[in-house]
């Protein structure tokens, strides 16, 4: 019986008095009658082998003197929590409480593997723009933006190829256009452009390299605009290393503007100069103006020459038109190995 269970420990079990409704209730949920256990308990046997039991006896009105109730000889876990711990509001918070407690603690841990990384570079260079995102600097008027020589952008005499280079002047380019707000559409197209069609070419560029940098070397690009003419722009760059400060290259270049559609150059509208003029800076090219002209070439009489190039589509810009950077490629796809790597 449940009471005698429960005082088992201080005295032996007692049969009950008649009358004392101690009786079996029976078949209990369809129990079996042999299924009742030593403490008096009508156990039924569920299908997924949980317990189910019910008490089918009175207590004795006291236990060592004490007047009990037929449950007052138990304990539930919320009693003999509070019989150890008195009830406060934390222990009073849903179930979810702990699941908020969980988040948090492995928020924390997180954040304190965060604080704990060492951020300190390990290289002075590494300081230099990691990001390479540029800034605009000496009054708004010069953009400037970081490179780091990558693995893959060097050639086989370990520098960084002339097509590397020429790729971080026309980024620079591009970049400087974007950071002033000018850039609508195209290849920096400003909004006045974008409305007649009209596109950046380069149609002169002169390049003088001092040094090649190498891998993991960290260069610093400078580049500004000025006037040229009623309907060109001139665009400068100067290339250092970021940690030394030696000058690497000095490029200057020529830019008109092309009907997209067309295909044929176009004077600048008084529009899209007044969007851009704000931005020329007074000064004379970094390079001395070559006066020299190129001889037209003779198929006949050259030296070295090649055949069958033609544009693929992924030497197209978003302009749709071959970057100046490809011809480039082109023209050291012909140059022997004997000549020096430089144009």
């Amino acid at each position: 019986m449940m009471a005698t269970a429960a005082t088992g420990a201080f005295s032996p079990a007692a049969n009950p008095p008649p009358n004392s409704g101690a009786k079996s209730s029976g078949n209990l949920g369809g129990s079996l009658p042999g299924s009742i256990d030593a403490r008096g308990l009508n156990v039924k046997k569920p299908a997924f082998g949980s317990l189910q039991a019910k008490a089918n006896a009175q207590a004795p009105p006291k236990v060592n003197g004490t007047k009990i109730g037929v449950m007052d000889g138990f304990k539930t876990d919320d009693e003999v929590i509070s019989s150890h711990h008195p009830r406060t509001f934390i222990n009073q918070l849903p179930d979810w409480s702990m699941l908020l407690a969980a988040i948090t603690t492995i928020f924390l841990a997180a954040e304190k593997q965060w604080m704990m990384l060492d951020w300190k570079p390990k290289r002075p260079d590494m300081l230099a723009d990691p990001f390479g995102l540029g800034k605009i600097v000496q009054d708004g008027l010069v953009f400037r933006q970081n490179f780091s020589i990558r693995s893959y952008e060097i050639g086989a005499d370990r520098t960084a190829s002339i097509e590397t280079m020429m790729n971080h002047l026309q980024e620079t380019a591009l970049n400087h256009v974007k950071s002033a707000g000018l850039m609508h559409g195209g290849f920096g197209s400003t909004p006045e452009m974008s409305k007649r069609n009209l596109i950046w070419v380069v149609t002169k560029m002169q390049v003088v390299v001092d040094r090649y940098p190498t891998w993991g070397d960290v260069v610093q690009v400078d580049t500004w605009v000025a006037a040229s003419g009623k309907n060109g722009m001139r665009r400068d760059w100067l290339v250092r290393d970021s940690t030394t400060g030696d000058v690497l290259m000095r490029a200057s270049s020529l830019w008109v503007m092309m009907n997209k559609e067309t295909r044929r150059l176009s004077k600048i509208p008084d529009e899209a100069r007044a969007e851009i003029e704000g931005y020329f800076v007074d000064s004379p090219p970094v390079i001395d103006e070559d006066s020299r002209k190129l001889p037209k070439l003779d198929e006949t009489t050259s030296d070295y020459m090649r055949t069958g190039l033609t544009p693929r589509w992924s030497d197209l810009d978003v302009n749709q038109h071959v970057n100046n950077v490809k011809y480039i490629g082109w023209i050291l796809e012909v140059k022997p190995l004997s000549f020096p790597p430089f144009l």
